[in-house]
């Protein structure tokens, strides 16, 4: 998977600095409406052939890291106020070592 920077860039001076898919001025969220509202990824890049299957690829597959990491960082936190409440220091220093792990570059 390529990392955002390699996929999606932002400019001020380009489409008010929304997020694009690089060396374009197609807005990601193009990809992302046209998935939501029913049409598929094949139509998009035909609408759009500036944009390479691998790009779009790529993008949707960080688009998910994002969503996956925040939402084990949000159960990891939960797990950890959790703990404290209960002064459960064995589960909290737990719960520190997956943040760890999580937040790990």
């Amino acid at each position: 998977m390529a990392s955002s920077s390699n996929v999606i860039t932002r400019d001020p001076e380009v489409l008010g600095g929304a997020p694009v898919f690089r060396g374009t001025r197609v807005p990601f969220q193009g990809l992302l409406d046209y998935l939501q509202g029913g049409q598929t990824m094949d139509e998009f890049l035909d609408d759009f052939p500036s944009v390479t299957r691998e790009a779009a690829v790529d993008a949707l597959e960080y688009a998910k890291s994002l969503v996956v990491d925040d939402t084990r960082l949000v159960e990891a936190v939960n797990l950890g106020l959790a703990a404290a409440e209960r002064r459960d220091l064995i589960e909290h220093e737990e719960v520190g070592k997956k943040l760890k792990e999580i937040l790990r570059p």
